[in-house]
């Protein structure tokens, strides 16, 4: 089986394919995408038990910075889409050497705002944990750690817009199975940064494991060596391994003023939403910050424990916006219709039933992250409140993903900007100094359920597929 899908037989002008294979099509677009997803989590559950182990100072260091790390996280998936979503449309319409130099110019102008974001944040790294109001044990660990995360944001990008038209593409494996590469080398990368040489134990028999003792260093050094391999190997199969994109001889890198507008119209609204979901978790993070040190690393772990119920919805999300963007640049309205309804559907099925598993095992999954009994309770408690929420957390992922197939990235942001500022803040603010952090985690509960519906509602009104969002595609230079 190939990487890349023959979209003729899907969407050609006389294609009808019937939902069997629509179904099949969901899945071998998901599949991938969810194993990295699932890869991804896992790094993310080893990253916080070997930090973890170091103590809840340590954990708290991490995550006080983490909600801007997925502010600047956010900017770059951003950037990245306005430049993959039009490589979609382009393909879907057959149109293969201007998705080319779309692909020649997303590179450039990612390298670019990469270095820029990289900048910004190495500028702010020493201030922000007071801003955040870190504690003092708290600072020094999280300005290292975050300074370091920024100047591996240029990878970060590169890395990130090379996987996503990859992905646009039809290309899911490819991305998918270099992001869990990723996951492994961080991992690996970690056991030796995080912590000193030491002899383990191992079936009677003494080993002994070098180490550089880094602590919080080591983790951030870790993720910035295995993002920065990871980004140019995926930056060659991009360039040179992609039966649609790889690059001839010959082609121009000039930049052209369409193709840059186009990426604009479509990654500025994006970056917005990102923005507003950025700064409100960061405002959540001043919120929680004043609860105490255990408070701080209990939604700091209770974050990575709930992502284990992402995974389906992130995955399916990223299917919806290439068989949307394909299907709409094939004039194939219907089709987007058809695929948006069945991708959101079944986002919600399988987000329901992980949610439904991290209710019954939350108690679990936190002993799995840290040893500290105070953290696992208050962890598992604030998780199961958010379990009820997973269902219609799904639609808003996996609907935002099939109007950003569409060029619809204006209404997400603003609906977002609703629900996270008009519900979830102002939520937080009242329940916090009388809940602590159960009435930070309801406040949540609650707005992504609103959250969900207004997606919902936005997808069956069926406005995203009006023609006026599709971008304005750039024309190659003869």
């Amino acid at each position: 089986m190939t990487n890349t899908i023959d979209w003729g037989q899907y969407l050609g002008p006389a294609a009808a394919p019937t939902f069997r294979q629509q179904v099949s099509l969901v899945m071998r677009l998901s599949v991938p995408a969810i194993l990295a997803e699932i890869s991804s989590i896992a790094m993310q559950y080893i990253d916080a038990a070997m930090v973890g182990s170091l103590g809840a100072a340590a954990t708290a260091a991490i995550g006080l910075v983490s909600s801007t790390t997925w502010l600047f996280g956010g900017v770059c998936i951003a950037a990245a889409a306005g430049f993959s979503v039009q490589i979609a449309h382009l393909i879907g319409g057959g149109r293969r050497k201007e998705a080319q130099a779309v692909l020649r110019q997303g590179l450039i102008t990612g390298l670019i705002a990469g270095l820029l974001l990289g900048a910004l944040g190495a500028g702010i790294s020493r201030a922000l944990p007071i801003w955040l109001k870190g504690a003092p044990d708290v600072c020094p660990d999280a300005s290292r750690y975050f300074l370091i995360y920024s100047c591996a944001l240029p990878f970060g990008l590169l890395r990130q817009t090379s996987g996503s038209m990859l992905q646009c593409s039809g290309d899911m494996r490819t991305p998918s199975l270099l992001n869990i590469f990723m996951c492994l080398e961080d991992v690996a990368c970690n056991a030796l940064l995080i912590f000193p040489t030491r002899i383990v134990t191992v079936f009677g028999l003494s080993l002994t494991i070098p180490g550089a003792g880094l602590g919080v260093t080591g983790a951030a050094l870790g993720t910035a060596l295995s993002e920065a391999a990871t980004a140019l190997l995926m930056t060659f199969f991009l360039c040179f391994r992609s039966p649609v994109l790889r690059l001839e001889k010959g082609a121009s890198w000039r930049l052209e003023g369409r193709c840059l507008r186009s990426a604009a119209r479509l990654a500025l609204p994006l970056a917005l939403e990102r923005i507003v979901l950025g700064g409100a978790h960061i405002a959540a993070t001043r919120i929680v910050a004043p609860l105490g040190t255990v408070a701080v690393a209990a939604d700091s772990l209770a974050v990575t424990a709930e992502s284990f119920c992402y995974m389906p919805g992130y995955g399916i999300g990223s299917a919806a916006t290439t068989l949307v963007g394909q299907s709409i640049g094939a004039g194939r309205r219907d089709l987007a219709k058809r695929f948006a309804y069945l991708a959101t559907a079944l986002g919600m099925i399988l987000m329901a039933i992980t949610g439904a598993l991290m209710f019954f095992f939350a108690p679990w999954m936190f002993s799995l992250l840290t040893p500290d009994p105070d953290i696992q309770s208050l962890g598992s408690y604030v998780l199961r409140i958010e379990a009820f929420a997973e269902p219609l957390f799904a639609a808003s992922i996996v609907v935002a993903g099939a109007l950003r197939g569409a060029g619809d990235t204006l209404a997400p942001s603003i609906l977002n900007l609703v629900s996270m500022w008009g519900v979830r803040i102002s939520a937080s603010i009242i329940l916090a100094p009388r809940f602590g952090l159960p009435g930070v985690w309801s406040a949540m509960c609650g707005e992504l359920c609103i959250r969900g519906i207004l997606f919902l509602i936005r997808l069956l009104r069926g406005k995203w597929l009006s023609a006026k969002h599709a971008p304005v595609i750039v024309q190659e230079s003869e």
